[in-house]
């Protein structure tokens, strides 16, 4: 039945009248279908028969509480075999008047739910952590919960990973070797990683977060996801349309572009998102700013042109890749891919501006055959201390990260990709051709995921629609200038979605949450009440280019860290709210 007909209210039939006889009593209306529609009878099926399990809490990292249950591996199959999955919360100030739990995913995919969860009370507003216990989840395969293990030692994994140690490939050679390497890890993901990589699609994971919801005790499911924790909330909206409260997406993915509908399905998947869209909308306006702020606020407009400032030095790097030598820091490379990854990094953050041109800044200085010795020798040191904070910051070997093989479960299993990874080198360079710089950043990625060699499959894996009609609204959040989401992706969302509300903001970084009191308090007032904003209502978020000094940082230490640390109390200042990188390799700078 047509959607339309679906929505309509029942009028009934007041009575009627019999041809000589009084007025008869009012007849029952015939009865019509809901406005909304339902969990299918074959998802009912999956989850229900699953018995509700028992959450055995223990006390943990100093305010927090720990659980694991184990869940079927195959929802068709309740009582084969199971994979552990970990929960924590932090819970509500005000158990008295709790509305219930409140789940939350930092995207990824291979997002910690646990560490977000624990970071909660650093950035979450006050009235949430009142009435809401914070849940997080650690999905199948991911961090606390059983991992996804590709490889049999590290040694292994060390060896098929070493064609992806760039931020993205430049030279032929790096091409050869990361196609090679993608390969490899896709053979071995399809082998050595099953039964996991087989069984950890998003839709697996809405399932576990459906009968998760009823451990907890909840009838109803409020959620707030990040990121790829966007696209869980719409696969958990689309297959589970009339058992949310509240259902928030920031930082959206379009759930058809991830997945790739029709024709598409043989597109890079950045093709379909266009995430470096985003990236390069919001760097080419950073530069634009700073151009009109002048010197005294932005130095690189000491340049004439900061745009062309930028281009100037990613040709230089890609003639040739920057030495540094370094009495104090060592000796470094940055190539053009360093450069561009860096940058695409700094985006992230919504004062990233700051570090987009101090780099620009710093490598046109030390490219500059024509500079001089002091300027030179300055732009050498900090990019030298840059260079090795980001290598110690890396470490592949001990113990086992699985790190990019969540990642890729992931998506390779969720989304259709080219059939061969020998096809990502001509393709990639079509995505820059759209989208200058970013687009190889994006597209190589999933390189892996080619289908001739990722040949693991969920048979029971989501692929839409993706347009149902909830019974609750979901709430769905885009940031102008977000460079991982494109902000177009949450607006294609909020038009898939019937029941919903787009809040569009006018911040940077990734993701809108905390950026600004306008955003986080219409987000806060619809998890607590269940009201919208207003229809066309946009934010602006408190940090803009070149007009404010850097502030807030994320929420983003270490689980022991935080622990150490301990809950912040009502009324301390706030954070912003950590995530997941979309895809790997997106950091300050990848050095040799």
């Amino acid at each position: 039945m047509p959607r339309a007909i679906r929505s309509l209210t029942a009028t009934g039939i007041a009575g009627i009248v019999l041809a000589g006889s009084a007025v008869a009593p009012a007849a029952a209306a015939t009865p019509q279908p809901p406005a909304y529609d339902r969990t299918s009878a074959a998802e009912a099926r999956r989850v229900d028969r699953v018995p509700t399990p028992k959450l055995d809490w223990y006390a943990c990292y100093d305010y927090a509480e720990c659980a694991t249950v184990r869940l079927p591996l195959d929802y068709d199959n309740p009582k084969g075999a199971t994979t552990e999955v970990a929960l924590l919360r932090v819970k509500a100030r005000d158990q008295q008047h709790k509305v219930g739990s409140l789940f939350l995913n930092p995207g990824g995919p291979g997002g910690s739910g646990t560490s977000i969860a624990l970071a909660a009370p650093y950035f979450l507003g006050d009235d949430l952590l009142d009435r809401f216990d914070i849940v997080g989840v650690d999905p199948r395969g991911v961090e606390a919960s059983s991992n996804i293990k590709c490889f049999r030692s590290v040694k292994d994994q060390t060896r098929a990973y070493a064609g992806l140690n760039v931020a993205f490939p430049w030279t032929k050679a790096e091409e050869k070797a990361y196609v090679a390497a993608s390969k490899a890890v896709g053979k071995a993901c399809s082998t050595t990683g099953k039964p996991l990589t087989g069984a950890a699609s998003t839709a697996e994971v809405a399932r576990d977060m459906d009968v998760l919801r009823r451990a907890v005790g909840d009838k109803k499911l409020s959620y707030l996801g990040f990121s790829y924790g966007t696209a869980l909330g719409q696969y958990y909206a689309n297959m589970f349309p009339d058992r949310f409260r509240a259902l928030v997406v920031d930082g959206v993915l379009n759930p058809n572009a991830w997945v790739g509908q029709g024709k598409a399905r043989d597109q890079l998947q950045e093709t379909r998102l266009r995430s470096a869209d985003g990236a390069y909308k919001a760097l080419h306006e950073i530069l634009v700013r700073c151009d009109k702020a002048g010197p005294e606020q932005c130095a690189l407009a000491a340049t004439g042109d900061p745009v062309a400032a930028y281009e100037t030095v990613a040709k230089r790097l890609r003639k040739k890749p920057a030495v540094i030598d370094d009495p104090d820091f060592g000796s470094f490379t940055v190539t053009y891919a360093d450069f561009v990854g860096a940058t695409l990094g700094a985006l992230y953050d919504p004062y990233g501006w700051t570090s987009v041109v101090d780099l620009t800044s710093q490598l046109l200085a030390l490219t500059d055959p024509a500079a001089g010795k002091a300027a030179a020798a300055s732009a050498r040191q900090a990019l030298a201390a840059r260079a090795a904070q980001a290598r110690q910051q890396r470490g592949y070997d001990f113990p086992y990260d699985n790190g990019l093989e969540t990642f890729l479960t992931v998506d390779c299993t969720d989304a259709y990709h080219p059939k061969s990874a020998d096809a990502w080198p001509a393709l990639s360079a079509k995505e820059d051709q759209r989208a200058p710089y970013f687009g190889r950043a994006w597209a190589w990625g999933t390189a892996p995921c080619a289908r001739n060699t990722w040949t693991v499959r969920d048979e029971d894996a989501w692929t839409g629609p993706f347009n149902r009609v909830t019974a609750a609204p979901v709430l769905v959040v885009g940031n102008y200038w977000d460079p991982a989401t494109n902000y177009q992706g949450a607006v294609g969302s909020a038009k898939l979605l019937p029941n919903s509300r787009l809040l569009s903001s006018d911040s940077w970084g990734h993701t809108a949450y905390g950026t600004s009191a306008c955003v986080t308090g219409r987000i806060d007032t619809y998890l607590l009440t269940g009201k919208l904003p207003a229809k066309g209502t946009v934010c602006v978020g408190d940090a803009q280019p070149f007009q404010d000094e850097p502030a807030a940082d994320r929420a983003d230490a270490s689980k022991s860290a935080l622990a150490k640390a301990g809950e912040p109390g009502r009324g301390e200042p706030k954070r912003l709210p950590p995530v997941a990188t979309p895809r790997p390799a997106v950091g300050t700078l990848t050095v040799r």
